[in-house]
């Protein structure tokens, strides 16, 4: 059993419903049959980023266009990549890339991927969001840290990603005390390498670290596991579509 935090006293009992985020799959032209897929009613999604080319490319691509519009036709919200590069990448670039996405593929918010974590980069990340709302008011915004940051950010983001990488680590892995202070829907976890298996064992960890949104595979490609669909898509679809909840 994973070493799991203290229980969310007054959040574990909510209607919270357990659903996926999708951290962005490859190119619809490289996996037309994943992004239809995940049209199909009944999909918990709770939302899916586009990510073109480590953001919205050079220029508008119409593929990713239709990709995006089928995909809000169907009430689902769509996250523009934004690469942080922990906190190397500069304000004016992050915005730039934010204005192409909101410009050519129309999205409802950003993935801020490879967020940094520490206390000295929250007043430029906080810069950052506060601007992100401004081109778009009602934007979702995710700060994909992949690990419990510095409390503060979650004062800053719809969402924060508190675990990002594979499953030899995550079952074994703890929330940070602060976390129990919000409720599930505040918090992303992304798991690689789960074994069909030990997918139940995965949603469980997810449930008991107070985690709404999660992306579970059975992939582990070294350079992007999250390309494609689980082995066990229509699986992990049933048992969250049926009501798993926090």
């Amino acid at each position: 059993m994973p070493y799991l935090t203290r229980t969310r006293a007054g959040i574990a009992s909510t209607d919270v419903r357990t659903g996926l985020g999708v951290p962005g799959l490859a190119h619809p032209l490289v996996a037309p049959r994943e992004w239809a897929e995940l049209t199909w009613p009944g999909t918990p999604l709770h939302w899916v980023v586009l990510n073109v080319a480590d953001g919205p490319g050079a220029q508008p691509d119409p593929h990713c266009l239709e990709a995006a519009g089928r995909l809000r036709n169907a009430g689902v919200r769509v996250l523009g990549h934004l690469d942080a590069a922990y906190g190397t990448r500069s304000f004016g670039e992050m915005i730039s890339d934010a204005h192409r996405h909101l410009d050519w593929y129309r999205v409802d918010g950003f993935l801020l991927d490879r967020c940094p974590s520490e206390r000295s980069a929250l007043p430029e990340i906080r810069r950052t969001v506060t601007t992100l709302r401004a081109i778009r008011d009602d934007a979702h915004i995710v700060l994909g840290h992949g690990t419990h940051p510095y409390p503060g950010y979650a004062e800053n983001a719809d969402q924060l990603v508190t675990f990002s990488g594979p499953w030899s680590d995550y079952r074994w892995s703890q929330a940070a005390e602060w976390s129990a202070d919000y409720p599930p829907e505040r918090f992303c976890h992304f798991v690689h390498g789960v074994p069909r298996g030990h997918l139940e064992e995965a949603l469980r960890i997810a449930r008991w670290q107070g985690a709404a949104t999660i992306w579970f595979t059975d992939r582990t490609d070294r350079v992007d596991p999250w390309e494609t669909m689980p082995g066990y898509w229509d699986e992990i679809v049933s048992r969250i579509g049926t009501g798993v909840s926090e």
